[in-house]
């Protein structure tokens, strides 16, 4: 099999991580705080790391990773029955993964798939586990319908954060420079964190998240790529920062301007490496 061919099936497993973990995310945020949401984090974040081998293997064979959001099964008017669909997500992971390992001859990426259809078998049996749960303990969605300026800015932010998110992973992944990779990770994880932080804040505001994301840029030198990350930065720090000033609420102006210095800090961080980068030529 060309490398081509290989690239195409693992962009299709990283876009169906991908979704996944917007799937498991949006469910956990709606069940609020508490043990099984925990849970469910916990295998998006595995997911993650499933996304992130994926895409660490295209670079390595020449290609790029796919930004797309693959298969997703969002139905369901019911905790269980969410829980539901996520099995049926795992048991079509899981036969994706046997068909492409079946067709790779590559060893090495042979063993990475196998090693991740490993983790969606044991995914698919948490699932299973939370279908009963959910319906035993009578688990509804607590989300709302609040939309005041309060809330939309709590989307805002989820929709900034989500962007970042991709835009700062693709570029450690395509990024020459070792220092700016983990720095980039670095950011990501941390705007991760962000997202969790606005989503859970907005589901106990009677809001619901919206998990979509804007246009990610797609520069390629190193130089380009932290000057975009820069000027992002310092407009959501803006914006912010404006929130916090415009809220009632003591809690979301506490989050407001937490995560307005840490993007202060991302632009420090940003700013320090692109110097370098052009010092460097």
């Amino acid at each position: 099999m060309d490398k081509e061919t290989i690239i195409g099936l693992l962009n299709k497993d990283l876009e169906d991580e991908h979704g996944a973990i917007i799937q498991y995310l949006t469910h956990a945020y709606a069940i609020g705080e508490g043990e099984m949401a925990c849970e469910i984090e916990a295998l998006a974040r595995e997911e993650m790391r499933h996304l992130d081998w994926l895409a660490e293997t295209i670079v390595e064979l020449g290609g790029v990773p796919s930004l797309k959001r693959g298969t997703m099964n969002m139905g369901g008017t019911s905790v269980s029955a969410w829980m539901a669909n996520n099995v049926g997500l795992e048991e079509g992971a899981m036969a994706q993964y046997a068909e492409h390992i079946e067709a790779i001859d590559d060893r090495k990426i042979k063993r990475l798939l196998q090693r991740i259809l490993s983790d969606e078998r044991s995914h698919r049996g948490d699932f299973e586990h939370f279908v009963e749960k959910a319906r035993k303990e009578g688990m509804a969605d607590i989300r709302g319908a609040q939309s005041d300026e309060t809330a939309r800015t709590l989307n805002w932010g989820i929709e900034h954060e989500y962007t970042v998110i991709l835009q700062y992973l693709l570029q450690s992944y395509l990024t020459p420079n070792e220092e700016a990779k983990e720095q980039l990770q670095d950011q990501a994880i941390n705007e991760m964190q962000h997202m969790g932080w606005l989503a859970e804040k907005l589901v106990g505001a009677s809001g619901s998240p919206v998990m979509e994301h804007t246009e990610v840029d797609r520069s390629s030198s190193t130089a380009d790529m932290l000057r975009a990350d820069i000027n992002i930065e310092r407009e959501v720090a803006e914006t912010y920062d404006r929130a916090a000033g415009e809220t009632t609420d003591a809690d979301i102006r506490k989050l407001f301007l937490r995560l307005r210095d840490h993007e202060r800090y991302h632009v420090d961080v940003f700013s320090d490496l692109l110097e370098e980068e052009e010092r460097s030529g």
